[in-house]
């Protein structure tokens, strides 16, 4: 009697691309990204639409090449990622690689690995929303404009949502300030108080690696309409696309302790900057201790 594989012989396609971006693959990395978007816990209307612009279809299309590069390509490994708790929360991580995979990954793995499955709320530069067709997909996705306004509504209706208070700076910072925190805005602080939600703090090791810079050209940036312009090892070879490319590193996402703070939203810098360097510290020692366990960048 044949066997089944000689009955069902593999498609070109399958020959083509095997192991994990064999169609099967591919369709079962699919499968559960449906299954994790149909169990978090999204406010739908009468339409399929949340709030803010979310469709569980159109995100899971945006959502499954960011998912391959999650489990094959960065290999994302995540540490007490229990520790995030349910409700509204704001997970502050530090920023660098120069493009936002490390948002991307972050959101993943909440998606993926945290319980229940969260959508995390990502706040982008406006300018993005003036990219072709960038702003609609990203309001397909769960993201919004990130004005502080937004912020807190979603905070109050009991959303995740992620910053990265280092912002460009943390992005496009040099090689050789990797892992050194760069300064951080207030606004995320302010809106902690406001609100009432716990900070989550988070250490993201590999993004650091994954696009060594060696310079920022922030006034020609500044003529470009970009907050920055860094000029990295693939700056030579892609140009303006060059910040998209990213080495295969490893990453490990490491989520401390919910941090609660107490206070005035509206109170002196000095005191809201003191609130901020607790989160800083906490996010030292996630990084510090990511970097003294693992092994190797690609590894």
């Amino acid at each position: 009697m044949p066997d089944e594989l000689t009955q069902n012989p593999p498609s070109w396609l399958q020959r083509l691309l095997p192991g994990p971006m064999a169609p099967g693959a591919v369709d079962a990395l699919d499968r559960r990204v449906r299954d994790r978007l149909s169990k978090a816990p999204l406010r739908l209307n009468s339409y399929g639409y949340d709030p803010y612009g979310l469709h569980p279809d159109a995100a899971r299309r945006l959502i499954l090449p960011n998912a391959l590069l999650h489990q094959h390509y960065f290999r994302v490994e995540t540490f007490g990622i229990e520790r995030v708790p349910s409700g509204g929360v704001l997970l502050i991580a530090n920023h660098a690689g120069q493009f936002a995979w490390d948002g991307a990954m972050l959101g993943t793995s909440m998606l993926l690995e945290g319980e229940p499955p969260r959508v995390v709320r990502g706040m982008g530069e406006y300018f993005l929303w003036r990219v072709p067709f960038f702003g609609l997909a990203a309001s397909r996705a769960g993201t919004m404009v990130g004005t502080p306004e937004n912020c807190v509504a979603m905070l109050e209706a009991g959303e995740c949502v992620m910053v990265f208070p280092e912002g460009a700076k943390g992005a496009n910072k040099p090689f050789f300030k990797r892992y050194q925190l760069q300064r951080f805005g207030l606004g995320f602080m302010r809106i902690a108080l406001q609100s009432g939600v716990p900070i989550v703090p988070v250490g993201i090791v590999g993004s650091e690696e994954q696009q060594p810079g060696f310079a920022n050209l922030e006034d020609l940036g500044g003529r470009l309409g970009l907050p920055s312009f860094p000029v990295t090892i693939s700056t030579p070879w892609l140009g303006l696309a060059g910040p998209s490319f990213a080495l295969p590193v490893k990453y490990r996402i490491h989520f401390g302790e919910p941090l609660h703070f107490e206070g005035d939203a509206n109170d002196e810098d000095g005191v809201i900057g003191g609130y901020v360097e607790e989160v800083k510290d906490a996010m030292r020692d996630l990084l510090s201790k990511g970097l003294r366990e693992r092994t190797g960048v690609f590894t």
